[in-house]
C-alpha cells in the first residue's frame, strides 16, 4: 500500500509532522521531489537524544533533504524526481548519527546532482531579477534547469569517474561563461564552484562514499521490489501546491512538482501504484508563505517580499502574532513568513490537482485566543465570484477574497485535547475544520494541536 503526503498551499504546511506521524507503519519513506530547499522539522521525545535535565524532553530534528522517516528508523529513499546536494545529505545523515541514531538512506541513481555551481548562480541570477522569486540559494533552480536541459549531472555519474570527468569538462566551461560574459562576475570568485580538476575530486569522493554506504539504487526497480514484499511505502512530497512549477501561481514557483502526480514520475512507480493509495493533503489552518508572489488573503506586509499595494498593514499586529505563536520563520532560509488568512479556492485547486482522499489540518492551537476569524471563501474577479484559483498569477493578483467570518476558540490543554480526541476540540475549531472538510468534500484524517507527533487528533489512519 502506498500512502502520499501533498502540501496543500504554499509549503510550510507541517508535512514532515505529519509524514513522522505516519511513518511507524511504513517500511519505506520517499521522497519524490525537490532538494535542501524543502525544511522539515520533526519534533518527538527521543531518549538517545543527549541534553541537559533543564532542556525541554522533546527533540526536534531539522531535516532539509534525509526524508522525514529516517528519524524514526524507516528507510529513506530519495527519488529520481529529487536533485541531491551530497555535502547536505551526508551532513545530515551525521548529524542524526551524532544523535543515536541509524538512518538508511538511498538514492536514485536517477536523481540530477547539485554542484557549487549551481548554488553560485543560483544567487547570481536572483539578485539579477526585478522580482525576487524567494529562492534559498541552493541551487535547486539551476540543477533542475540543466535536467531539463539535458545536460545534468546523475548520481548514477558520479559512480563512473571517467563519465563523471566527461560531464564535468563539457559542462563546467559553460558555466564559467555565463557567470563571466552574462553576469559580469569573476568566477574565480566562488572557491572552485567553477574549477573542474576541484570539482571531480570533491565528487568523485562523493560517488565513492555513496558506494560504501550502499546507497545508490535504480528506484522504481527498488520501490517495486517492496511493494512486492507487502510492505508500506510513503511518498513524502516538499513545498506545495501553490509553487508546483505546473499547478501554481508561475514564476513564483519552485521548479518540480509537489502534487500527488509527481509521487509517479519522482519515483517510477506508476500512477496506478499511487492512485491506487491514500494521498492526504496537509493544510495549515491559516496561510503562510516564503518570497514574493500574489497572497490575496494577507495581513500585514514582510518587507522585500509582499509585492507593493498588497498585502494589509490594518492587520499587521496580528500577523505578528501568528507568525510568533507558529514559529512562521523558514527552515532553511529563517526569513519571516507572510501570513494570510485560509484561501478557500487555493484548497480547492490542490484538492482537484491531486485527488485528495484525506485531510490533515494542522496549527488549530496557533490560532486559539484570536476572537474573530476569516476565510476567504471565494474570490471576485472581474465581477464574479470564482471558487478556485485563476491559471496565471496576473489574474490571480487581480481577486478580491470574499471572506466567510467564524468565532475563535480559546486557549486549551492541547496536550490532553490531543489525548481525548476530536471531541475535546474546542467546539468553534470543530466548526471550522469541518467547514474545510465539506467545502473541499474531503474527509478529515487528523488535525495538528501542537508540534509534537503526540499532539496529533488522528481521524483515520491512511494505512488502515
Amino acid at each position: 500500500m502506498t500512502v502520499t503526503i501533498v502540501g496543500a498551499q504554499l509549503g510550510d504546511e507541517g508535512k514532515g509532522g505529519m509524514v513522522d506521524r505516519w511513518s511507524e507503519p511504513a517500511d519505506v519513506v520517499c521522497r519524490y521531489q525537490g532538494g535542501d530547499n524543502a525544511g522539515h522539522t520533526v519534533v518527538y521525545d527521543d531518549p538517545t537524544d543527549e541534553r541537559t535535565e533543564s532542556d525541554d524532553t522533546s527533540a526536534e530534528y531539522k531535516l532539509s533533504l534525509v526524508p522525514s522517516g529516517a528519524v524514526r528508523g524507516k528507510t529513506g529513499v530519495l527519488g529520481n524526481g529529487c536533485v541531491v546536494n551530497p555535502a547536505t545529505l551526508f551532513e545530515e545523515i551525521e548529524g542524526l548519527r551524532n544523535r543515536g541514531l541509524d538512518p538508511d538512506v538511498r538514492v536514485a541513481e536517477r536523481a540530477h546532482v547539485i554542484f557549487p555551481y549551481h548554488r553560485a548562480l543560483d544567487g547570481i541570477e536572483e539578485d539579477a531579477k526585478d522580482d525576487h522569486i524567494g529562492t534559498t540559494g541552493n541551487g535547486i533552480g539551476p540543477a533542475y534547469e540543466d535536467k531539463a536541459a539535458r545536460r545534468g549531472i546523475r548520481v548514477g555519474d558520479l559512480l563512473d569517474p571517467a563519465v563523471l570527468r566527461d560531464r564535468l569538462e563539457s559542462l563546467v566551461p559553460r558555466k564559467r561563461a555565463l557567470c563571466e560574459s552574462v553576469y559580469d562576475r569573476d568566477p574565480s570568485a566562488f572557491d572552485g564552484a567553477f574549477d573542474v580538476d576541484e570539482l571531480f575530486a570533491e565528487y568523485r569522493a562523493y560517488g565513492e562514499r555513496l558506494v560504501d554506504n550502499d546507497m545508490p539504487v535504480n528506484c522504481g526497480a527498488y520501490l517495486d521490489e517492496r511493494v512486492e514484499r507487502g510492505e508500506q511505502l510513503l511518498f513524502e512530497g516538499a513545498q506545495g501546491t501553490a509553487i508546483d512549477i505546473d499547478h501554481g501561481n508561475y514564476p513564483f514557483v519552485t521548479s518540480s512538482n509537489p502534487t500527488a502526480g509527481g509521487a509517479a514520475t519522482g519515483t517510477g512507480l506508476g500512477p496506478t501504484v499511487v492512485g491506487s493509495g491514500e494521498v492526504i493533503g496537509v493544510v495549515k489552518a491559516y496561510l503562510s508563505r516564503v518570497g514574493a508572489g500574489p497572497l490575496p488573503t494577507e495581513m500585514g506586509f514582510v518587507e522585500g517580499q509582499t509585492p507593493a499595494d498588497s498585502g494589509n498593514p490594518d492587520m499587521a499586529d496580528l500577523a505578528d502574532h501568528i507568525r510568533e505563536a507558529g514559529g512562521e520563520y523558514g527552515t532553511v532560509t529563517g526569513r519571516p513568513r507572510r501570513i494570510g488568512w485560509l484561501d478557500m479556492p487555493m484548497l480547492r485547486h490542490a484538492a482537484r490537482a491531486s485527488g485528495f482522499t484525506g485531510l490533515a489540518i494542522n496549527h488549530v492551537d496557533t490560532l486559539a485566543g484570536i476572537e474573530k476569524l476569516q476565510v476567504g471563501h471565494a474570490y471576485e474577479l472581474d465581477g464574479e465570484t470564482v471558487e478556485t484559483m485563476p491559471a496565471t498569477t496576473e489574474r490571480w493578483s487581480e481577486c478580491e477574497p470574499q471572506y466567510k467570518s467564524f468565532d475563535g476558540w480559546s486557549e486549551a490543554d492541547w496536550d490532553a485535547v490531543a489525548n481525548e480526541g476530536y471531541d475535546a476540540l474546542p467546539a468553534n475549531a470543530r466548526t471550522y475544520v469541518e467547514y474545510v472538510s465539506d467545502e473541499l468534500d474531503v474527509p478529515i484524517s487528523a488535525i495538528g494541536v501542537g508540534p509534537d507527533r503526540e499532539q496529533t487528533i488522528v481521524l483515520d489512519d491512511p494505512f488502515q
